[in-house]
């Protein structure tokens, strides 16, 4: 094999110490988060979130032959809150756009050539997850009231778009709901519900009520799911036969309502996804008989044409590895997808020709591929006898090279949910340590989705034993095969790979350093003070409290802060209302008192996930910074320091 010549010119640097043009400042000034789309006639919208307009989420309308514009005035910053994590906040027709707009939380009406105007303002409501009922003039939507004392109220209600009528609440009970999707004659109503303790990838149950002339719902029926069947995104096919994705046989995939519940597809691959945000599609009718949906096997999607009369799945030459957000309308498909090569990006389908289109990315990769790591799709032995999985990413510049005595320090990354899967689609956020000279193995560990309904529920009961030991096993396995430095592993996490980190360095003895973003670190605490859609989920997760307050207490690294030794780092958004700051400044307090290098951010405004620029520059900067100091290696850059006690 010929040597690269390029690489025949690199440096051996001490890793850590690779200068890379992949800096915190291009990630804040380049990346968007791409969120929703919507096909309305011939235009496609979609939601854009901008670190350099102070996070806002921005909504972007594309026409035939024209440029990307925003189509909201610059101060509209388009998210609901409803169930924290919100999506569903904005439907489009024939031009007039619904939102909510995050400031007051009001559904605002902006007609073609007007100015948003207010459509429900009722303080302390929430409004997501629009369905427009075009005969009735009204808009179909989840209400979240939280105008009472106690725990929110969720109820599907009817918003009139004419006259001064206040909504109309049409189904209640339940503890969440989501999916109001009107039958095309309009005559049925399609819903999703599910009742604590359940999560929505636990177990809902798919319902439908005939709607009478006046709007009211008249006899209802459940169709599928119960406390043990997670069903996803229920859809009417153009002559009104409700289709539905559904776990029952382990896997979440595609059925529709005949003389009984038919399976189209039946396969060992995931066609739905864990429900955090309303909104979520993975499939679209291009006709009666024929679907476009996206399928997830071992972690990697793939675009497909389902036949429904045969079921022949006919896969599409597309070169992506993620693919989501799939919309359908005359002949033409729109969906998010990226790979290890793509970032992220907004694609356009042509479903006659088979020709795509990128409309937008979340960032352009100008950066020469020599500074990107390949991704490698790993299994490895875990507790058990089982086999956990993730993604590895061995370091790359094309300017440096590792020593060949030296071993590159690991990070390994906890997802959030803890339901989430970590993908190969092309970031930034991956090769700003890659082209330091860092190791990342990217762990789904069990509990994560891609894998199937057993992998997914490997988790319950075991929150803080499964997800530590997947992690602190697939660092051990990549330190046993000499591809990384045993003595310099990291973890880190966000949210619950926040708490899984914490966990990981308190139980174990794997990492020598760790980073907490918005992480957990008492799990009673948190069981008291989290917001409602989260508010059972750790019974499933850990026990039911205060039942089981004994492992609770056993299982938060705040009780066991004794233990902990490895220094640590803790970045906290002050206006959480997922994982309060208590959590990471009790923790950070006691580690302080014990003698453990211990910094610790708090970037006021932000709430769960970090959305200005200016605070995700300095989070990259400040957990950089502290790996130097702990790993003791020069930076290539001059970064502002970060205090960290006991040093």
């Amino acid at each position: 094999m010929m040597e690269d010549p390029g690489k025949a010119l690199a440096m051996i640097v001490p890793c850590g110490s690779w200068k890379s043009p992949i800096t915190a400042e291009l990630i804040t000034a380049q990346t968007l988060t791409l969120g929703q789309t919507w096909i309305d006639g011939t235009d496609v919208y979609w939601l854009e979130g901008r670190p350099f307009e102070g996070g806002r989420n921005a909504l972007v309308r594309l026409s035939p032959g024209s440029r990307p514009v925003d189509c909201l005035p610059l101060e509209c910053n388009v998210r609901t809150r409803v169930h924290e994590y919100g999506g569903g906040a904005c439907a489009v027709c024939e031009g007039t756009i619904y939102f909510v707009e995050f400031q007051d939380q009001h559904l605002y009406r902006q007609v073609p050539g007007g100015v948003p105007e207010v459509l429900a303002s009722t303080a302390g409501n929430r409004f997501a997850d629009f369905e427009l009922d075009r005969e009735r003039k009204r808009l179909l939507c989840v209400r979240e009231d939280h105008t009472g004392q106690g725990e929110a109220i969720n109820t599907l209600v009817a918003i009139p778009l004419e006259g001064e009528g206040d909504e109309t609440q049409l189904v209640k009970g339940s503890s969440f709901y989501s999916t109001a999707r009107l039958s095309p004659d309009g005559s049925r109503l399609a819903w999703l519900c599910w009742d604590h303790p359940n999560m929505p990838w636990d177990g809902t149950e798919l319902w439908v009520a005939n709607v009478r002339r006046d709007g009211t719902l008249g006899e209802s029926w459940q169709v599928a799911g119960g406390p043990d069947e997670s069903v996803f995104q229920p859809e009417w096919s153009p002559a009104g036969v409700l289709h539905f994705v559904s776990d029952r046989s382990g896997w979440w995939n595609l059925y529709r309502l005949g003389e009984g519940i038919e399976p189209l597809c039946p396969m060992a691959a995931e066609f739905g996804e864990p429900q955090w945000s309303f909104g979520q599609q993975t499939y679209g009718f291009i006709s009666e008989g024929e679907i476009l949906c996206a399928y997830s096997c071992s972690g990697t999607w793939t675009m497909a044409r389902l036949d429904t009369h045969t079921g022949r799945l006919t896969t599409l030459p597309l070169p992506y590895t993620a693919c989501t957000d799939v919309q359908v309308s005359c002949g033409t498909a729109v969906f998010k997808a990226g790979s290890a090569t793509q970032p992220l990006s907004i694609i356009r389908l042509d479903l006659a020709t088979g020709e795509t289109e990128v409309l937008q990315q979340a960032f352009n990769p100008t950066i020469d591929p020599g500074y990107f790591s390949q991704p490698q799709t790993v299994e490895f032995p875990t507790e058990n006898h089982l086999t956990a999985h993730g993604i590895f990413y061995p370091p790359a510049n094309r300017d440096c090279m590792v020593s060949p005595g030296e071993r590159p320090p690991l990070i390994v990354m906890s997802h959030g949910g803890p339901t989430a899967a970590a993908s190969t689609i092309l970031s930034y956020q991956i090769h700003y340590w890659t082209s330091r000279g860092f190791a990342i193995l990217n762990v789904n560990y069990g509990g994560s989705t891609g894998y199937g309904r057993a992998y997914r529920m490997r988790l319950n009961g075991q929150w803080g034993i499964v997800d530590v030991d997947d992690c602190c096993n697939g660092a051990r396995w990549l330190a046993a095969q000499g591809r990384v430095d045993a003595s310099r592993m990291a973890i880190r996490g966000g949210s619950a790979g926040g708490y899984t980190t914490l966990a990981a360095l308190t139980f174990k003895d794997v990492f020598s350093a760790g980073a907490s973003l918005y992480g957990v670190s008492d799990l009673e605490a948190l069981a008291k003070d989290t917001h409602k859609f989260e508010s059972r989920y750790l019974d499933t997760l850990v026990g039911p409290y205060p039942a089981r307050k004994d492992l609770y207490q056993a299982r938060s690294p705040l009780h066991h802060a004794a233990n902990l030794a490895a220094p640590l780092i803790l970045l906290q958004g002050s206006e959480d209302a997922v994982v309060p700051p208590a959590q990471s400044q009790v923790m950070f307090e006691a580690l302080r008192a014990k003698g453990v290098p211990v910094a610790y951010l708090l970037f006021q405004g932000e709430q769960h996930g970090f959305r200005k620029a200016e605070n995700i520059k300095r989070a990259l900067q400040a957990e950089l910074y502290f790996y130097s100091k702990i790993f003791n290696f020069d930076l290539a850059e001059d970064i502002e320091p970060v205090e960290i006690c006991n040093l």
